[in-house]
């Protein structure tokens, strides 16, 4: 596309000679927003506002004091500096001993050294240090329960006897889901009250008038999920809390403000626990089985009163238990929940425990306990009814046969419509002991059911009716992915009814998953591009759970390769400030004492055995510890991860090293699922010692960058001497010198290479396209190769040709899923060969929707042999450079970033490309247009760039 080379630049709003009003709008503590809980001095942040273009920050001061006493604890002072994101408050006397919040508050000074108003405050707090001193709680010890160990409980070892009778032999109150209560008294007794009886907290609350409470913070951590209330009401609004983990390694907890939900005289804690990752025992579909222990509880509540004295209920003999309503729960086989089981007002004041039974004191987690960063997972959609069939007798006896359980003759299906992770909700009325059978499903039979033959069954849930008027309720353990509801034993309001079962006054599908903020849209003039952005965008969703997982149903683990190879899409759409740390540490908990990483993290089954052992172990997979926090860096600007990992990634490319022979990587998995007239699965098309030995390469290369930024003179000489060593034993085993093809001249094979710059010949660029042409402009690269094959063809021009590449309806791409039904992005590129309809691992176009069909990318690149400036500055400064392809007419996104919120609406109409851009206050655009060599450099503000085709 030729454009002619003029450009028009209009303001569209005035220069006015006076102070620029900037507004402090968002203050994040560590990149987060809210009671942030740190640890050590944090790092402080701030987004500006302002009417007017060209505003930028000169200077700034921040101030930090104790929220309760006022004291002030630093100040900055007038710091000159454009700096507004990570600024360190290294000096400040933040004290783990504290029991207090803090708040803080900034001003800054714009470039005419005018001064802003002081922002709004923020608060954050020290994680406590003794917390982990805390006792831990439940129904009976790990050694009573006597529960198997190990990891290796999946396939075929549990299908041995001794295996069978090891799980069996579990004594069955160690899978139950109980309650825990403790009430306490609040009064204004002189000094700390903790581990007091009932009665003496009676005794002084009946002599001594209340006090003020000035805050109040639980920390809890229930494994392996928990519910917490307080006075009856629930705390938080999260599911499956805490994020899991490898409790062997790292342990969550998670931290509350409770201070409005206390009041003085008699309190109740609450907390209601199930198995999640903590316990799996099975019991109907599993993946595997692995048990850290039954259900424990670790719980501490301080509250801070006026007088500078406080009151601390923890974990303790003092509080008892019963059995809870869920009489089945498992993160894999569903829930069962019977309702007559309930126990009215049990959390609250007044309820008559007297039958409850104490807690036993129980072992501790291995792991170290550490506050949960990442945001929670939440029910964040709902979804209705949109069709519903009902199964006649034939329909339920041939569905008896194909699902491999008996339907009962009352089943219907309902269509929700979307394709999610989650689970149903209902509301229901009937009769007590009446029981309803949810089962869910993505796909369905022939028959018309519910259908689970590929991912996992049995998996479902029951309710037992109490009998009480309406009844609404959801699993509160277990999720999966479905988007069809076959409902047994019930009624939806409003049908014929003869046999008097219970009515459904609603039903929901839940949509669950991780709240990180999403910062970003996307929009153009293609219907296939938009719908496949929303593929994408569900698949991502409801598989962003604790961790990014491949699938919600059959596996539920966190496979790493989509984290890298996905990640540019990742942090393009959603907020992993938080999210991302907590997945590093994943997998540096993953991470084995030889230095080996393993293809998932958190690691809940060591693969072994015949044909096991590329699944146990794959360059490509275990990159991602050595990649991915690059990808962060560039994008926020933030070193930290790379410098808190480092000695992982030099472990990590250390073990690579042992297993190569004179610089060949001959394991793994390679570019798994490429395509081909063939059932997708281990890589066909190109040779697994070439995919893994490129990533070799790759991971040393970023442990080089990573040698630079920690000023390790040594490791660079090393790593870039076996760097090279690499590079060439790869061109030596790999380049045919005639042909200038790398492998088997497949398109993975050529594209890697050429996208980690081990070759400059244009030749093999030629031959990639070559290939593509052969394949009639299709890929036939897998979930590792169409990363580089898609961002090769970018970096060098090639954007008509990923067009093509994608816009159509045939298989490979997006559309065929589109055509055939699909709502998020399907295993395989035609969904009727594979068994999951809902992975993400193929969504690597979502990189070039942003960084290329809108055109927004940092301005300073982390990327080896590709380097520009500095990443440390995230998206202070960025490039705008979008690529109007193919029969576009417009597209238009937005991305929230660090700074604020960049936004770039591009038309096409009658031969003129209209760009219009927002750039958020104190930062910087390089503005590219398309035929333009030169870029325009813009400071903050709205501006419209016009040029002719």
């Amino acid at each position: 596309m030729a454009f002619k080379k003029y450009l028009l630049l209009f303001l569209c709003l005035p220069c006015i000679v006076q102070a620029k009003n900037i507004t402090i709008t968002r203050l994040t503590c560590e990149m987060q927003e809210g009671l942030v809980v740190v640890e050590g001095a944090p790092r402080l942040g701030w987004v500006m506002e302002s009417p007017e273009n060209g505003t930028r920050q000169s200077a700034y001061e921040i101030d930090i004091r104790e929220a309760f006493t006022g004291r002030q604890i630093w100040n900055s002072g007038k710091v000159n500096s454009s700096q507004s994101q990570l600024v360190s408050t290294e000096g400040a006397e933040i004290s783990s001993d504290n029991p207090f919040n803090y708040i803080w508050r900034v001003r800054v000074w714009d470039e005419t050294d005018t001064p802003s108003e002081w922002s709004r405050e923020a608060k954050f707090r020290s994680a406590p240090s003794r917390l982990s001193e805390g006792k831990w709680i439940g129904a009976i010890t790990r050694q009573n329960a006597h529960l198997p160990e190990g990891r290796k409980f999946h396939g075929s070892e549990l299908k041995k006897p001794e295996v069978k009778a090891a799980w069996e032999a579990v004594d069955t109150l160690a899978k139950k889901s109980i309650y825990l209560r403790r009430t306490f008294l609040l009064d204004d007794a002189k000094k700390t009250k903790t581990h007091k009886s009932r009665n003496e907290l009676q005794n002084e609350f009946r002599n001594e008038s209340g006090k003020k409470i000035v805050e109040a913070t639980a920390y809890v951590c229930g494994l392996g999920f928990y519910e917490f209330s307080l006075n009856g009401k629930k705390v938080g609004n999260s599911e499956f809390a805490p994020l899991w983990s490898d409790y062997d390694k790292s342990v969550y907890y998670n931290t509350y403000d409770v201070t409005e939900q206390l009041r003085y005289g008699e309190n109740v804690v609450g907390i209601l626990l199930g198995n999640g990752f903590y316990n799996v025992q099975g019991g109907r579909y599993r993946k595997l089985q692995i048990s850290f222990g039954p259900p424990t509880l670790l719980f501490e509540l301080v509250i801070n009163y006026e007088d500078g004295t406080r009151t601390i209920v923890r974990s303790d003999n003092e509080w008892k238990y019963d059995l809870s309503p869920v009489t089945f729960n498992c993160i894999y086989g569903g829930e069962d929940y019977d309702a007559r089981r309930e126990q009215k007002g049990w959390n609250q004041a007044r309820f008559d425990d007297s039958h409850w039974r104490s807690v036993v004191m129980q072992e501790a987690p291995k792991g170290m306990l550490r506050p949960q960063m990442a945001p929670p997972v939440k029910i964040m959609e709902r979804y209705d009814i949109q069709k519903v069939t009902k199964l006649n007798a034939d329909q339920v006896a041939a569905a008896s046969k194909s699902t491999k359980r008996t339907v009962d003759p009352s089943a219907f299906v309902l269509d929700m419509g979307q394709n999610l992770a989650g689970f149903p909700e209902i509301t229901v009325r009937g009769k007590r002991g009446q029981k309803v059978t949810l089962l869910v499903a993505e796909a369905l039979t022939d028959e018309g059911a519910c259908n689970q033959r590929q991912t996992g069954r049995q998996h479902y849930y029951e309710y037992t009716l109490k009998g009480d008027g309406d009844e609404t309720w959801h699993p509160r353990f277990s999720y999966y992915g479905f988007r069809y509801i076959q409902v047994e034993g019930a009624v939806l309001k409003g049908q014929k009814n003869p046999q008097k079962l219970p009515v459904l006054k609603n039903i929901q599908s839940c949509f669950v998953y991780n709240s990180a903020k999403k910062v970003s849209t996307f929009e153009s003039s293609n219907r296939i591009f938009n719908a496949a952005h929303r593929l994408i965008e569900k698949a991502v969703r409801s598989n962003m759970q604790s961790v990014f997982t491949d699938c919600p149903h059959r596996e539920k683990l966190g496979w790493l390769e989509q984290v890298h190879l996905n990640g540019p899409g990742l942090l393009y759409n959603y907020d992993l400030t938080a999210y991302a740390p907590q997945i590093m540490q994943n997998m540096a908990d993953a991470q084995h004492s030889n230095g080996a990483m393993p293809t998932t993290a958190p690691e809940y089954v060591v693969f072994e055995g015949p044909g096991m052992d590329a699944f146990a172990e794959s360059p490509e997979w275990g990159g991602s510890l050595v990649i991915f926090p690059f990808m962060y860096y560039e994008t926020y600007g933030d070193d930290s991860l790379i410098r808190k990992y480092y000695s992982n990634m030099r472990r990590y490319v250390d073990y690579l090293k042992t297993r190569a022979d004179n610089g060949i990587l001959s394991f793994g998995l390679g570019d798994w699922y490429d395509y081909g007239d063939f059932r997708a699965g281990f890589s066909r098309n190109t040779p697994v010692p070439l995919v893994a030995t490129a990533h070799y390469y790759m991971t040393v290369m970023y442990l080089i960058e990573a040698a630079k930024m920690v000023g390790n003179d040594f490791d660079i000489r090393y790593y870039s001497s076996l760097a090279e060593d690499i590079r060439i034993a790869f061109g030596k085993r790999f380049l045919n010198n005639d042909t200038a093809q790398y492998g088997t001249g497949s398109q993975c094979s050529n594209a890697l290479p050429l996208f980690l710059h081990m070759t400059q010949d244009k030749k093999v660029f030629m031959n990639l396209l070559k290939d593509i042409e052969i394949h009639g402009n299709r890929l036939t690269t897998g979930d590792v190769g169409n990363r580089y094959l898609i961002q090769t063809l970018a970096r060098n021009g090639q954007h008509e040709l990923i067009y093509k590449m994608f816009n159509h309806e045939e298989a490979p791409g997006y559309g065929f899923q589109l055509k055939f039904g699909a709502t998020t992005l399907t295993e395989q590129w035609d969904p009727r060969q594979g068994s999951s309809w809902n992975h993400f691992m193929m969504g690597q176009i979502d990189e070039w929707f942003f960084n290329s069909l809108v055109g927004i990318r940092p301005y300073a690149t982390s990327e080896f042999g590709n380097q520009q400036n500095n990443p440390k500055q995230g998206y202070q400064k960025f490039i705008i450079a979008p690529e109007p392809v193919g029969d576009l007419k417009f597209v238009k996104s937005s991305y929230e970033t660090l700074y604020g919120t960049i936004i770039v609406d591009w038309t096409r109409q009658d031969g003129t490309f209209t760009l219009n851009v927002s750039v958020p206050v104190n930062t910087t655009a390089v503005v590219f247009l398309p035929g333009e060599k030169e870029p325009k450099e813009v400071q903050s503000g709205t501006y419209k760039f016009v040029c002719a085709e």
